[in-house]
């Protein structure tokens, strides 16, 4: 039984493999028939110019060409389900066969028919098929589409404030902008390969938005704008605090190409709204000076001052890393304290008027000085504010116009305006400034200068202000010195007429107390001057007497001249020369010039009476 079963077996088998053997003799007949067929014709699936051209012979291609050509329409499918046609006659689209058609036939191998049952061949010649390139670019550009007037541009996917979720992806608007060389790409092979229609979105002809509603971007900035609104940025200013809410965050922010980023403009006005209520640079300072009273300084660049710039930059850091922080604000330039006072208890305090300064240091006196400062004779005045330290300079050269001063320790804060030794100088304090002070600087004692030196440093407050009423006695006595000083120099020339300008500068003088005539430098100028209007009114009184003995003398001179000859009749006109004579003042008896004329009469007079 089991003899019988394989014999049935290999019967089986035998008429199976008779079975195989004839299907692939089948094949291997239909494949080399094929292989014979498609020397002569193209293989399956071959398009050329978008002819489909699988079996046909080269002659048949030019016929399938030939006609798609005759009537070829391109159809145009745009946005918003709207469509416009180019037809082949409005770009004189024509064929000029030469020998592509043969050349591919020739290049394509007959024996790999099977093969191309699978993967097409595709082909593409412009000597084929040929248009007016300058025509399509009219007909393109006459498109309803390409009217950029009409054009509705793309509007990326981007996020809105939603009351119950917070904030939700608004999806993209994709427009109908022309990407108008990626248009003109596809025109030119849609009509080169004869294609009936366009599809400009399949074919990317349009600008799409740069972020769509799926953008990992996007869904990423959704989820921090929603964690945002709950950050706090909280900035302290010394016992003080503004809290930033992430509310208030949320309305600064904008979407740009999927991502948050911060609108700087709405940002840096809440910086500068901080500054606006916390900074203090230029802003008044109430000190209660060390005489006592209170001065207000309006003046001057010391105090706090957010720096906008680099605290924009620094926002938006924290922002970004979207976490809670506390921190000071980042300032262009700082001040000793947040309290009721910025300068706090280390400060320079110059009272002009006094021509005296304090420095204190953590609220201990260090240095009280006089000084010098600008002279205000020459406009070189010392502006008064609150200023901080610029630097501090070791062994400085300080240089203006026709001057240069080598000082050891150098102290600016006012630009070229600053604190200095002034060894050059023997005395300081009370109104030198006046008329020979500084050139606007604050010139102290070496020693002074020094302490101040060793304990400051860029930064510190320098307080300057004018303080009428505190003027020092030795101020006031220079004062007072220096208007007698004036009055003896408004005596000029001496002459009759300076009487009274001689006396009231004596009497001025002599009203002085000891210390103020210490400062009239010009006494011996008042002492010559009384000397020199004393000898001018001796000399008029001695001018006077002389008159008036000539005039006397000028009487009796007369009279000498009227005895004229001497006779024996002259006696009474002899003697009346005579006695006016007598009568006469030494000094006018001295001047009558004809005297020996009267003593010749005389004699003469005498002999004829003897005789």
């Amino acid at each position: 039984m089991n003899s019988g079963n394989e014999q049935g077996n290999k019967k089986i088998s035998k008429k199976g493999m008779i079975i195989a053997a004839s299907v692939v003799g089948a094949l291997v007949v239909i494949y080399l028939a094929g292989s014979i067929f498609f020397q002569s014709h193209y293989l399956p699936r071959t398009v050329i110019n978008g002819i489909s051209c699988a079996g046909k012979n080269a002659d048949g291609v030019k016929d399938a060409i030939t006609s798609e050509v005759k009537n070829y329409k391109l159809t145009i499918r745009e946005r918003g389900k709207k469509s416009e046609t180019i037809s082949g006659k409005d770009v004189n689209i024509s064929v000029e066969f030469d020998d592509t058609l043969q050349k591919i036939l020739k290049k394509q191998n007959g024996f790999k028919w099977v093969v191309t049952l699978f993967s097409p061949e595709v082909y593409e010649s412009k000597s084929i098929v040929s248009y007016d390139e300058a025509a399509l670019k009219q007909q393109m550009n006459q498109l309803s589409c390409m009217d950029k007037d009409k054009m509705k541009p793309p509007v990326d996917a981007t996020l809105k404030e939603d009351k119950k979720d917070g904030y939700v992806i608004v999806k993209e608007d994709l427009g109908t902008t022309v990407d108008e060389e990626a248009f003109w790409k596809k025109l030119q092979d849609s009509v080169l390969n004869l294609q009936s229609e366009l599809s400009m979105d399949k074919e990317k002809c349009y600008v799409d938005p740069k972020v769509k509603e799926d953008s990992k971007t996007l869904k990423k900035t959704l989820a921090k704008m929603k964690s945002l609104k709950d950050v706090k940025i909280t900035y302290t200013f010394g016992d003080k605090q503004e809290v930033l809410a992430g509310t208030e965050i949320c309305k600064w922010m904008k979407v740009e190409e999927g991502k948050a980023v911060v609108d700087d403009e709405q940002a840096l006005a809440y910086v500068k709204s901080l500054g606006s209520k916390y900074n203090t640079v230029y802003k008044p300072k109430t000190l209660k000076t060390s005489w006592g009273s209170t001065v207000q300084i309006s003046n001057g660049s010391y105090g706090w001052k957010i720096s906008n710039d680099k605290e924009l930059e620094q926002l938006k850091k924290d922002i970004d890393a979207g976490k809670d922080v506390t921190r000071d604000p980042v300032y262009a330039q700082t001040a000793n304290s947040h309290g009721e006072n910025d300068y706090g208890d280390t400060y320079v305090e110059i009272n002009l008027t006094a021509q005296h300064l304090y420095f204190y240091k953590n609220g201990n006196l260090v240095v009280d000085s006089d000084f010098v400062s600008g002279n205000i004779s020459k406009g070189n005045g010392t502006p008064v504010g609150a200023y901080p330290v610029t630097y501090t300079e070791r062994n400085a050269t300080l240089k203006g116009e026709n001057y240069s001063s080598d000082v050891s320790f150098w102290m600016p804060y006012c630009g070229n305006v600053g604190m200095h030794d002034a060894s050059w100088r023997s005395t300081f304090g009370g109104n030198i400034y006046k008329r020979n002070g500084s050139h606007g600087c604050v010139n102290l004692p070496y020693a002074a200068a020094k302490t101040i030196f060793e304990n400051i440093a860029a930064g510190y407050p320098v307080l300057v202000y004018e303080l009428p009423g505190t003027e020092s006695p030795k101020a006031i006595a220079m004062d007072q010195g220096a208007s007698v000083v004036d009055a003896i120099n408004g005596i000029g020339e001496v002459s009759l007429g300076s009487e009274g300008a001689i006396t009231n500068a004596r009497n001025a003088y002599n009203g002085l107390s000891e210390e103020a005539k210490s400062y009239v430098s010009n006494y011996s100028t008042l002492e010559a001057a009384e000397a020199a209007y004393a000898g001018l009114v001796s000399q008029e009184a001695e001018n006077q007497a002389n008159n008036e003995a000539q005039g006397q003398a000028n009487g009796v001179i007369d009279l000498i001249g009227q005895i004229g000859k001497v006779t024996t009749g002259s006696g009474d006109a002899i003697k009346r020369a005579r006695d006016a004579y007598n009568a006469l003042s030494d000094r006018a008896k001295a001047m009558v010039s004809n005297y020996d004329t009267l003593t010749a009469a005389e004699e003469e007079f005498k002999s004829l009476s003897e005789s």
